[in-house]
């Protein structure tokens, strides 16, 4: 039965909300008006007559089946789907010969795939033929980065359209839309309206979902948040572990804490936490930040941070990630300096060109008669020793100039480890200058 009222476009009186309410022309699709708008790029397709080859990047619940659907309809292209969940090989070469044989009666096919990065790279080469020969114009959709996930062949071939989340005013939008099919309005309180929009996470296709159970409760009832949260389930927050996503978190909070700003950085810690992420990648990310981004502007921050890790050891969750946040807000708010890391990689870049050579005489060590023989030690002066603890010797290879990799700017803790070397800096001139002297008058 369901086969027979989606071939003749009625739906059954039990479909979903989200499948009664799907648009039915491309001007009813929100929150996608940068493709689908006056002037974007899907729009001018359509406005073209002629339909290329494209990737549906976006979360879900955006409208990429939707769109789809509604481009070969806009069109005059025959529609065809198939999922990357549930399709093989033998699929494939069904949905071609299929479109091949329309091609020759002279209509053209759109080839919907629904999470196209699923299929292998072998199984995405497969499309290639049939897209260079125009037997197809594929639409694949997917809800991860194409970059990773599909070949770069395919790719070539392809426009990749990045979809939106759905912000706040279009997903009221389509409450309000939910609201006139059913011919009543939901049944919440501003507030508890407001915090629907915010547990649908942008996903529209939810949205309606929730919305369904609302509809179903007795009329005449109404809900505040506390009353909506009874009703409803929350929903685990949209974060994958291992995908583009949690890539992109890490790099907000890191950023954050770069960036000086404890609100910002606390709310990311916050965001992934809550996806389930493992608070010990967290804790040593964080000591990473201490490293990379403080360094000797704040040398107690790498203490912190490592003080944070073993707190979160011994007291575990949820208690130990209060350490982790204790952290984060002490790096957010600590003077930055990237004089060490930035040091550190000059000198690992002067240490590969100039290869093996040897450090000077006076600094090597002689535990042998035939070492002291040979110089080794020989003029060294121990710094503690001299009268202003400080000899200027120098300690880079004889075959080598002097450089100087590490550059603080002055900030926190760094603002006197500038000085001090500046202050060496001027010694070590001076006791080479007076060293040359003695040499001049011997």
């Amino acid at each position: 039965m369901t086969d027979l009222f989606e071939a003749s476009g009625i739906l059954p009186p039990d479909a979903p909300l989200a499948d009664r309410l799907r648009p039915r022309t491309l001007d009813e699709v929100v929150g996608q008006d940068h493709l689908l708008g006056p002037g974007g790029p899907i729009r001018r397709m359509i406005e073209a007559g002629r339909l290329g080859s494209m990737i549906l990047w976006g979360p879900p619940g955006t409208g990429k089946t939707t769109i789809a659907r509604l481009l070969a309809q806009a069109a005059g292209y025959e529609y065809q789907s198939i999922s990357a969940v549930f399709s093989g090989v033998a699929d494939l070469k069904k949905a071609f010969e299929a479109a091949r044989m329309r091609r020759a009666a002279g209509q053209s096919t759109l080839l919907f795939v629904d999470e196209i990065h699923r299929f292998n790279r072998a199984q995405q080469d497969g499309f290639l033929p049939f897209v260079e020969a125009g037997v197809v114009t594929l639409v694949g959709a997917t809800t991860e980065n194409p970059s990773f996930e599909l070949n770069g062949a395919l790719l070539s071939r392809s426009q990749v359209y990045v979809l939106k989340r759905l912000d706040d005013a279009a997903l009221d939008q389509l409450l309000s839309r939910a609201e006139a099919h059913m011919e009543r309005g939901l049944p919440l309180s501003p507030e508890a309206r407001q915090a629907m929009l915010a547990l649908a996470d942008g996903d529209g296709r939810y949205l309606l979902t929730m919305s369904e159970v609302l509809f179903d409760l007795p009329e005449g009832e109404m809900l505040d948040v506390q009353g909506l949260a009874a009703v409803l389930q929350r929903r685990a927050p949209a974060y994958d572990k291992s995908r583009e996503e949690h890539y992109n978190l890490i790099s907000a909070l890191h950023k954050s804490v770069r960036g000086s700003d404890p609100d910002a950085a606390l709310y990311w810690l916050a965001r992934m936490l809550n996806g389930g992420e493992d608070p010990l990648y967290l804790a040593r990310r964080i000591v990473r930040m201490a490293v990379e981004d403080i360094g000797e502007a704040d040398p107690l921050s790498i203490l912190v941070a490592n003080a944070a890790k073993d707190t979160y050891d011994f007291l575990g969750s949820p208690e130990g990630e209060l350490a982790l946040a204790q952290a984060v807000v002490h790096l957010a708010t600590a003077p930055k300096s990237v004089g060490v890391y930035e040091a550190f990689k000059a000198a690992r870049k002067a240490a590969y060109e100039t290869g093996s050579l040897t450090p000077p005489a006076h600094i090597r060590n002689a535990p042998t008669k035939l070492m002291k023989s040979l110089g080794y030690g020989k003029g060294y002066q121990y710094d503690p020793d001299t009268p202003e603890g400080f000899s200027g010797a120098n300690f880079f290879p004889d075959e080598m100039e002097r450089r100087t990799f590490y550059k603080p700017k002055g900030e926190g803790h760094e603002e006197k480890v500038k000085a001090r070397l500046e202050r060496w800096a001027e010694m070590r001139a001076r006791l080479a200058k007076d060293a040359a002297v003695d040499g001049a008058g011997d």
